[in-house]
């Protein structure tokens, strides 16, 4: 049986023996290289002067680990003037000098823990018939060389965060190779400026619309060309339309809460059981309002001459609710269900008790306490809570405000998009935001037109449309203009050239999860040979 190929054993080593020995799989092998060659030197070998046996682990087969013994010689150099004089033969590439692994061993543990990381890749390698800790990983992780850079006429650079909000990193890739180029400790403007010194080649540098990064590339390479990312132009003028939005929102809602203060009681008031707790109260309020605005849409189909069918099909309603509620001619308030708790046989007792001038709730516990009632003080405490009438003060939660129509944050998403891509319902839901106010309708143009010209990269429109917008009063958007002229050739290079950061920011998504993995407890050494080498 011809063994060898099952093994892939190179060519130079010879099979003698398989036993299994300890539940491991013993290979015994020997060397049948001619004449070996001294490291030194290079020159070949006839005089043997001993032999020993190497134990070399090398990958599991069949789940059972295995370690190869191999016979090697020592042998004399015959070269006088090399000053090694006995030298073992080597068996490179397969199993490097000094070492108790194979080469394929080797890297697939650098592979795993690439993958997977120190503690997650013991678990792995345990599955896999692999004796190794979490250590021995690391440290293969950190042997891997870091590839030199060369030339990168575009790049794109972006920060990340290590702990949100307090420290920050900043990953730097390649635009044309799609290669992270290397990863810094922080993202202030020194450190990029200084890595981006080390390579005057660097043309074009694809940024976010932060001030430290555009002004790390003006002091480390003059002249370069700085594009803004053609994402954030339109997230930072979302955020300033969902400050127009949100002014005349809010307008309408004060508007739409003194028609409801002014409709009798039967059609809006909600009908509320005594005491409620406040995330009850405000989870009624809500249901009510659906219910209200449903009924409402069910009276005006009606109107327009829609069927029952028609109209539950319409609403998302049952046949018999519709009916119900166009018999009764108002709206049908529902009516809270009793609640029943553990205080309730005893409510009588403590309500004579609070008539009497104890208003002190735990000397009220200690009583039923000493009566035999096993009730906690925390249960005692929201029953009466909810009963008594001076159990809180302000226990009546505040009248609550009607829904709007729509929040002034998914109103932005209905202003950024395509008009051809929106549904029926979401062009009515745009119409009734442009008829709050004319202020409202110009917003929607401009933002329209300068989405047009993002999609189209029509960056030379852009004055023009920065004159509208001063024009225009809106003063929400005028601190928009005014980030775009301080970073005007930015802005202008991100919406005529075709670089962006598209790709870095799918680059820092893959960082995050390779951080992640690390449970918050690897450095920053290990982040970036994880990165760099990452598969």
């Amino acid at each position: 049986m011809d063994v060898q190929p099952a093994l892939a054993l190179p060519n130079g080593l010879e099979v003698r023996g398989i036993e299994m020995i300890d539940t491991v799989l013993t290979i015994t092998a020997v060397s049948t290289q001619m004449c070996p060659c001294c490291p030194l030197c290079g020159a070949p070998a006839s005089r043997v002067h001993s032999r020993y046996t190497r134990q070399i682990t090398d990958l599991p087969c069949g789940g059972q680990q295995v370690r190869m013994q191999i016979q090697v010689r020592k042998c004399f150099c015959e070269v006088s003037t090399c000053s090694r004089k006995i030298f073992v033969e080597r068996l490179t590439p397969f199993v490097d000098p000094f070492a108790r692994v194979t080469r394929r061993l080797y890297q697939i543990v650098q592979i795993l823990g690439l993958a997977t990381g120190g503690r997650l890749g013991v678990r792995v390698t345990n599955r896999l018939g692999i004796q190794t800790s979490r250590h021995t990983i690391l440290r293969r992780i950190m042997a891997l060389p870091t590839e030199p850079v060369g030339d990168v006429p575009q790049i794109g650079i972006d920060d990340f965060s290590f702990r949100r909000g307090y420290k920050f990193g900043t990953i730097i890739v390649d635009l044309r190779t799609h290669k992270v180029l290397d990863v810094l400790a922080d993202r202030t403007a020194d450190t990029s400026a200084a890595w981006m010194a080390t390579h005057p080649e660097i043309e074009l540098v694809s940024r976010d619309r932060g001030g430290d990064y555009a002004a790390a590339a003006r002091r480390g390479v003059p002249g370069v060309t700085q594009t803004a990312d053609r994402f954030h132009l339109p997230k930072n003028l979302g955020e300033a339309l969902e400050g127009v939005l949100s002014r005349h929102l809010a307008v309408h809602r004060r508007g739409q809460t003194e028609k409801l203060r002014a409709t009798p009681l039967s059609t809006a008031q909600p009908i509320q059981s005594p005491k409620p707790r406040p995330k009850e109260a405000e989870l009624r309020q809500a249901k009510r309002e659906e219910r209200l605005a449903q009924y409402q849409q069910v009276v005006a189909l009606r109107k327009q001459g829609f069927s029952h069918t028609a109209i539950a099909d319409q609403v998302g309603i049952g046949h018999a609710t519709v009916s119900r509620w166009l018999r009764s001619g108002t709206f049908p308030e529902q009516r809270p269900r009793p609640r029943k708790t553990r205080l309730d046989p005893h409510l009588k007792e403590v309500a004579e008790r609070w008539e009497t001038d104890c208003h002190n709730i735990a000397q009220l516990h200690r009583e039923l306490g000493a009566s035999g009632v096993t009730l906690t003080y925390k249960v005692v405490y929201r029953q009466l809570v909810r009963y008594l009438p001076e159990g809180r003060k302000n226990a009546q939660p505040p009248d609550q405000l009607p829904r709007p129509p729509v929040l002034a944050r998914q109103a932005v998403f209905l202003f950024l998009r395509r008009p051809e891509e929106l549904e029926a319902d979401e062009q009515e839901t745009l119409a009734l935001l442009q008829s709050l106010h004319a202020e409202v309708k110009l917003a929607y143009e401009l933002v329209q037109q300068f989405a047009q010209m993002l999609r189209t990269r029509t960056g030379e429109q852009l004055n023009g449309w920065l004159s509208r917008t001063r024009e225009s009063q809106i003063r929400e958007l005028q601190g928009f203009v005014t980030g775009v002229e301080r970073d005007k050739a930015a802005v202008v290079a991100g919406l005529t050239l075709p670089q962006n950061n598209g790709l870095v920011e799918g680059k820092v998504n893959k960082l995050k999860l390779i951080k992640r993995m690390g449970y918050g407890r690897a450095g920053f050494p290990l982040l970036r040979q994880r990165v760099l080498h990452a598969l």
